[in-house]
């Protein structure tokens, strides 16, 4: 079971379970009852998509929050991201993946349907599209871009060198991205 996490083969699921065994009364008894209170009480915010203990998170609820920027993020981890860095201070949606027709996921089996409606109902004034830079991650960029077309200002986050990369390291399409989204000095 262990095995099947992201990020965990059979050989570290394997270790991981033979320490909680070993530290079965500090450890895997708490645990077990963690898991079982995230069971019980985790939910997804019914406006966004965030992970939280109410039906709709904090960061929707918080006034604060209320400046018409959405970012919209692939998944709840990228939300989580964006969060730590501590600097976006608008609201999220998260779209629960990206469009791929090998997969067969279309518009509806994501968020995009809810995301439009939210453009159109909460006064937005700019969407921030904070997909990751792959085909799927750029064919629905693009596709969201089309659907929310002069109603709203749509933004990209900028792609390049990465802070305190060294060119030599980095692959053709981070260095293409970079020269062509450069900014005078």
């Amino acid at each position: 079971m262990m095995a099947r996490l992201p990020g965990l083969g059979p050989r570290s699921a394997r270790r991981a379970v033979l320490f909680l065994i070993k530290k079965r009364s500090i450890l895997l008894g708490p645990l077990a009852d963690a898991m079982r209170q995230v069971a019980d009480t985790a939910r997804e915010c019914l406006n966004c998509g965030n992970i939280g203990t109410t039906d709709i998170c904090e960061i929707c609820r918080s006034e604060k929050r209320g400046n018409g920027e959405l970012c919209v993020v692939e998944d709840v981890a990228d939300l989580w991201a964006m969060e730590r860095s501590g600097v976006f201070k608008g609201r999220y949606h998260v779209l629960g993946g990206t469009l791929s027709a090998l997969d067969a996921v279309g518009p509806d089996e994501l968020r995009i349907p809810k995301l439009v409606d939210r453009v159109k109902s909460e006064e937005i004034q700019e969407v921030i599209l904070a997909l990751n830079a792959t085909v799927d991650g750029q064919t629905t960029a693009h596709y969201i871009a089309e659907q929310l077309e002069g109603g709203v200002r749509v933004t990209s986050l900028a792609q390049g060198v990465p802070i305190g990369g060294e060119l030599d390291y980095l692959d053709d399409g981070t260095i293409s991205a970079a020269l062509r989204a450069r900014k005078s000095v």
